[in-house]
């Protein structure tokens, strides 16, 4: 069995974890990722573990 390597996905508002684990292999477009923390939605691009924000980077949640 191969061992890939993962990393949890940070909140790119507060830097806390989230509930999501990232595969070194996935890519993420337009993700809209919740961080049960803060309480905020942030839409995110991710490749090879770099976030890349969209134009519009964080919505509030209600």
């Amino acid at each position: 069995m191969e061992n890939v390597i993962s990393e949890w996905l940070r909140c790119p508002v507060c830097g806390n974890k989230t509930r999501l684990q990232l595969r070194a292999d996935a890519e993420l477009k337009n993700f809209l990722l919740y961080c049960p923390k803060c309480r905020q939605k942030s839409l995110i691009d991710v490749e090879d573990f770099i976030f890349n924000p969209p134009k519009t980077a964080v919505c509030r949640v209600l």
